[in-house]
């Protein structure tokens, strides 16, 4: 874990809460990780073999939670770096969950559909006798979807003759009609903004004075840059892999969204005193607010500081690196981390497994205002002991995370 940093902040808390050695060595390393082979007959009729994971990280607070994704450059390391996440961020959320990640690696775009499917019913089958509603629930990732996780749902129930109301809990992220929730698909982008709403309360700038630079324009980002808009907050910037947009006064974003869901690349994109900027300049704007909402890494020691923002919330998983958050810091940049600030897609996978175990159906209005009143009690008990103790919002999470798992044990 020392690549992603996430050692040397575990250390922090550890060191903070006076953890004995011992215990703290058991939290550094995934309690299992499977390995897997997939036999797959692709549609030239030859067997082809992929690799999987699944790291099992802690299931102290309750069964293993993470997504599964599907990428040429899934490896050990990284899943399992993934799966300690989500330990920690389902405890700072205070859900009853653990934390896991699996992936495979194999390039989608080299895929048919039908050879998707192969793929996800050979996983699914291949990590069945170690999955379950009481026991890890996987959920989508990086080139998964809902489709992928209703092909595993029909395969795990094939594969253990579980009952339709088991295999259902078994996964989240499924499709509506499958089982899945409604609200889920806004909740990593909406739960962002519940927490820059409440970082809004404790620091009372007024949303309509506030401007914010958006990196990305997936569906975290897409999702948080419109809930914010509907609050007040001016959105300034966005960006795709092909490069960012830029208008101090405000960005039209049903125009921007229109245009990306036919296809457009935000480096064509025109409009009225709109500027075409790279992905590394929207960094660097004059934003009261920088939300990295893409990608691992963004902000380094090479580029920390240039960064003008007064404030960063981690809609992505790892947008900061470790030497970028100690120039922050010194900065005097307020980080909120990605274990509270993109905690709302887990939070509402929480809520769908919850409705498939109950057999209930929640409205979208009901997921989300249960969703707002989570994390905002997160962020309320992290504000707490960063303010208490004078600690980095990053580590006073990490402190929380570690406490809320460790007392389980």
């Amino acid at each position: 874990m020392k690549k992603r940093g996430q050692t040397t902040t575990l250390e922090q808390a550890a060191k903070f809460l006076k953890m004995p050695a011992d215990q703290l060595a058991k939290l550094q390393t995934p309690e299992r990780l499977l390995t897997v082979r997939l036999a797959v007959k692709m549609d030239n009729g030859k067997l082809k073999i992929f690799t999987g994971y699944r790291s099992q990280y802690n299931n102290a607070r309750g069964p293993y939670k993470g997504g599964i994704r599907f990428a040429p450059d899934v490896n050990e390391e990284e899943v399992i770096n993934l799966s300690a996440w989500m330990t920690w961020k389902c405890a700072v959320a205070k859900l009853p969950l653990g934390g896991g990640k699996g992936g495979v690696i194999v390039d989608t775009k080299k895929l048919s559909r039908r050879e998707l499917e192969r793929i996800s019913r050979a996983y699914a089958r291949a990590i069945a006798d170690n999955i379950g509603p009481t026991k890890d629930i996987p959920a989508p990732d990086m080139y998964t979807n809902t489709q992928v996780m209703d092909w595993m749902v029909d395969e795990y129930g094939k594969a253990t003759k579980q009952s339709k109301k088991i295999a259902r809990a078994s996964f989240t992220g499924k499709s509506i009609k499958k089982g899945g929730s409604e609200g889920r698909t806004e909740a990593t982008g909406f739960g962002g903004v519940y927490v820059m709403a409440e970082l809004a309360k404790k620091l009372k700038p007024k949303p309509t004075q506030t401007t914010v630079a958006v990196q990305g324009a997936g569906n975290a980002a897409k999702y948080f840059a419109l809930e914010a808009a509907r609050l007040g907050y001016k959105i300034i910037s966005l960006s795709d892999s092909s490069g960012a947009i830029y208008n101090p006064d405000g960005l039209d974003l049903d125009a921007v969204f229109k245009y990306k869901d036919k296809g457009g690349s935000l480096k064509n994109y025109r409009a009225a005193k709109v500027k075409n900027i790279s992905n590394e300049a929207l960094l660097k704007l004059p934003a009261d607010i920088l939300v990295p909402a893409a990608t691992n890494d963004v902000i380094t020691k090479r580029n920390a500081v240039q960064i003008k923002a007064k404030y960063i919330i981690e809609v992505a998983n790892g947008p900061v690196t470790p030497e970028a958050d100690r120039i922050l810091e010194k900065k005097k940049v307020l980080v909120v981390p990605d274990v509270l600030a993109n905690a709302g897609g887990v939070i509402v996978s929480y809520y769908e497994w919850l409705q498939n175990k109950r057999g209930e159906k929640w409205s979208k209005e009901k997921v989300l205002k249960k969703l707002r009143t989570q994390i905002s009690g997160a962020f309320a008990d992290v504000w707490q002991t960063h303010t208490k103790h004078r600690l980095s919002p990053r580590l006073a999470a990490y402190i929380l995370a570690l406490k809320g798992v460790s007392k389980l044990f």
